[in-house]
Formats: structure tokens, sequence, C-alpha cells
């Protein structure tokens, strides 16, 4: 699978490749998913019953398939890797008139590399149009900011910034066309660590986009639970049909306690990064997708998911 949606006013567009042998009604789905993200108001320019919704969808190309399902006496780990190597949302309708259009900016002060204060938080929150801009700002920061912040990192000097222009009723595809797969730092650490460049969401899991990043971020997250190092980078790089990686570099910024040339020798009898062999560890094909759509595929959005486990912590420390 590699898909993508884009939207606009009044309108959906699911275009790529999906091969299966599964019978689905995309236009349903999407349907669905609309009206779950809050967008049911008629008269917006875009909700889940009236907008169109384009279907445009073939087969995965042959060329690529051949590189990924390799077929003969090879061993269904070594098959190869599937390519070279802002969300919005509401839990909950505790303000019912905000609309389903958003976005969060905090701005965190680091020392020595540790988070010490919240500098500037800024919310953009769409509305409907009969809302009073001041009760706007004084439900978000009473219901949304102060809940949400760790009090000991806001002090006076911290500043918030609610709907800075003053008004925000025109959102979502009928003011602003979209494209899934374009705000991937959100998906993963922010603006604190480095980025393949690739999105997760819409793909299958033989892109190593997906797969390699999570692995990237298991094998990171058990060095320093195993106590070998504080921070830790590790970065995968594949090439396209090969089912071993191309490379595996790990940085861990002067905080190891032991050689990282040791580290990564253990890692390669604790953790497999073949793309298929990750599928497999992680259970990739099994429907666990939706949860980390919107919120982060890593961090507490994630806490339950296989590549968040450090169940190897423990070898690893041995």
């Amino acid at each position: 699978m590699a898909c993508e949606v884009t939207c606009a006013t009044d309108q959906v567009h699911i275009f790529g490749e999906i091969t299966s042998d599964a019978r689905i009604d995309y236009e349903e789905i999407a349907r669905r998913v609309i009206a779950e993200i809050g967008y049911t108001e008629k008269g917006h320019g875009f909700d889940a019953e009236s907008c169109a919704v384009r279907v445009d969808l073939h087969e995965q190309s042959p060329d690529i398939a051949r590189g990924v399902c390799k077929k003969g006496g090879k061993e269904l780990l070594d098959h190869g890797a599937g390519d070279q190597g802002m969300m919005f949302g509401r839990r909950t309708k505790l303000l019912p008139y905000l609309l389903p259009d958003g976005k969060t900016q905090v701005t965190v002060e680091y020392e020595d590399e540790k988070p010490a204060r919240i500098a500037t938080v800024v919310v953009s929150a769409q509305h409907q149009a009969d809302v009073d801009i001041e009760q706007l700002r004084g439900d978000v920061i009473t219901h949304v900011i102060l809940p949400t912040l760790p009090i000991s990192m806001v002090d006076r000097s911290t500043e918030l910034f609610i709907n800075p222009t003053g008004r925000f009723v025109e959102g979502g595809p009928a003011a602003d066309s979209g494209l899934t797969g374009r705000k991937i730092i959100v998906d993963t650490y922010g603006g604190y660590a480095r980025h393949g460049g690739g999105a997760f969401s819409g793909k299958d899991a033989s892109k190593v986009d997906r797969s390699g990043a999570y692995m990237a971020r298991y094998m990171a997250k058990n060095i320093v639970a195993a106590g070998l190092a504080d921070r830790c980078e590790v970065q995968l790089s594949y090439a396209i049909g090969l089912s071993d990686p191309m490379s595996v570099r790990i940085d861990t910024f002067d905080t190891a306690r032991v050689d990282e040339a040791i580290i990564r020798s253990m890692l390669k009898a604790h953790a497999d990064p073949r793309p298929a062999a990750i599928i497999q560890k992680f259970n990739l094909t099994a429907p666990q997708y939706s949860k980390v759509a919107c919120y982060g595929h890593f961090g507490s959005n994630a806490a339950e998911l296989p590549w968040e486990q450090t169940d190897i912590a423990q070898a690893l420390r041995r």
C-alpha cells in the first residue's frame, strides 16, 4: 500500500496504489473518518455527508513488487525493502463551539540539553462565528493549556498566544487544501530529533519509511533503557529490493558507558533490522494504525504498541 489523500472545498481525493484481495468501500471509510474528526456541520464548505469522494487506486507496480515479494528458495525474512530509503482533532466536546481545524506550537528552552522551561505557547482553534474571542482565549487557557503543560515549566515570562489574528472561523479543507503525509515531524519527535523524511501513514510496512523508523526507535529506546547511554539516535538506511540495511549508525552524543561498536554488535543479536523481520516482530500487518494516525507514532500516544517496548533492555544490560 502507498495511499494518499487530498482535501479541498467539499471534496476528498483518495489515490495511489493498493494491492489486495479484500473488497473495500473506500468512500464509506472516508465519510466515517471525516465524521469522526468532527466535520459534520453543513454550510462550512466541508462535511462528511455532502462532500464528494473520488477514488483513484491501482495495484502496485510489478517492478516494485518483485523487489519486495521475492519467490524461490529465499527465506521469508529476506524479502526486500519496498523503497529507498500537522494533525488536528478533538478528544472531547468540552468546548462545543470549537470546530475541527486547529494547531498548536510549544517552544521549550533547554539547559544542558534538558528541557528547562516553556517559553511560548501558540494555539489556533477554529470556532463558530458567534463566539467572543475573549471567551475563547479564557476557555483555551483554562481547559486546554494549563491542564496539559507541566506547571513546573511555566513561569511569569511564559507567553500564551491564542488565535493571535483574532478570528478563525473559516477553516479545514474549505479554507486550505491539505495532503496527508506532509507534517511528518509531528508524527515523531517534533523539532528535537533528525528525521529521514518519509511519512508513515498510508504505507504498508514493507516501506522502510515506516518499519525502519519503528525499528530505529525501538533500538534507541532499549539502549537507553539498558543504561548503556543517556541519549541515543539510531540511523538505518536501505536499498530497494535488498533486505539488509545499507548502514546502521549509532550516535550516543558522548553519553555511552560502553563503546558504541560494542553496542552495535549487541544489537545485531537482539534486533533484526530486515524489513520482513521487523514486520514479524512488531506484528505490523495487524490493523493497529488508526490510533497513531493522529497525536504521534512514538511516546505516550503509542505506549502499548510493540516498537515502544523495552523488552530487550535487560538482555543488552547483561
